[in-house]
């Protein structure tokens, strides 16, 4: 393009000094100078307009690089943000169904709570019937036997609910022997009388010995102690079984010398140990 323009003040140049004057000659001279300077001047600017026109499309491509870079930030910024409002959204979710887990079985424990109460309370009420039953019956029986007791033949205590009546073995059977006396069964008798009407309590029959073992003829048909007051927990057993109690209350236990109530060194001591009882306890 510089070219072009050189050439064509050129030719005008070489228009005017053929057909005018050396006066017109240099004042043109001094038009073409003029417009060559003008030319160089907007070239100048030109090309600063370029270089500025250069900076500025780099400054563009930076500013746009840097907005793209943005705009991925803030996408994934957005993402971010839509992950942790879903993951805030899930663990919400997540605690809600645990607290509505929690609460329902709050409420089941609380039911069961006031159902084991109630269970509580029945089984109290039934526990203070049956001591009062018990009461009665130690009554009874005190009544019944206070000259067995008075002798010394016969003991009833009541713990608890617990009822013995502990007899001692001179009561009930001759020396060295486990069928039950005629004496003895008069006193069994007025157990019985007390006894036979009770539904709701198991009747335990215990046989206590000392510590003496039998020894000659006795010993071949008991060997040891064991079998002696089995015998006659089960003789005594039977009889009230015979006189109407129901078997399955029954039971027949054999402790031998293992139970003292007394110390042994004494004859009195022993004569404590040698024993039958019977003791009321709850059903199975």
């Amino acid at each position: 393009m510089q070219r072009i323009l050189m050439f064509g003040v050129m030719m005008v140049f070489l228009a005017l000094s053929g057909c005018v004057s050396s006066g017109t000659y240099q004042q043109k001279k001094l038009q073409a100078e003029g417009l060559e300077q003008g030319l160089q001047q907007q070239q100048a600017a030109y090309g600063k307009l370029a270089e500025e026109n250069g900076a500025l499309k780099g400054e563009l491509t930076r500013l746009t690089g840097e907005l793209a870079a943005l705009n991925l930030e803030k996408d994934g910024l957005n993402a971010s943000k839509k992950g942790l409002e879903g993951s805030l959204k899930s663990t919400s979710d997540a605690k809600n169904q645990k607290i509505g887990e929690l609460s329902q079985r709050l409420s089941e424990l609380e039911a069961e709570n006031r159902r084991l109460k109630d269970e509580l309370a029945q089984l109290q009420k039934l526990k203070e019937i049956e001591v009062q039953k018990t009461s009665r019956t130690y009554e009874d029986l005190l009544e019944n036997m206070k000259g067995e007791i008075s002798k010394g033949e016969v003991t009833i205590s009541e713990l608890k609910g617990k009822l013995t009546v502990n007899l001692v073995d001179s009561v009930l059977f001759d020396s060295g022997k486990a069928e039950v006396k005629p004496n003895g069964l008069i006193v069994l008798q007025k157990v019985i009388d007390i006894l036979k009407d009770l539904k709701d309590r198991a009747i335990r029959i215990e046989g206590h010995t000392d510590n003496v073992q039998a020894g000659g003829a006795l010993a071949r048909k008991y060997p040891t102690n064991w079998e002696l007051s089995a015998a006659r927990a089960i003789n005594v057993a039977k009889y009230l079984q015979l006189q109407g109690i129901d078997p399955a209350l029954l039971s027949a236990v054999a402790y031998g010398e293992l139970k003292p109530v007394a110390s042994n060194d004494t004859e009195e001591g022993r004569a404590k140990n040698r024993r039958i009882e019977i003791v009321l306890v709850s059903k199975e």
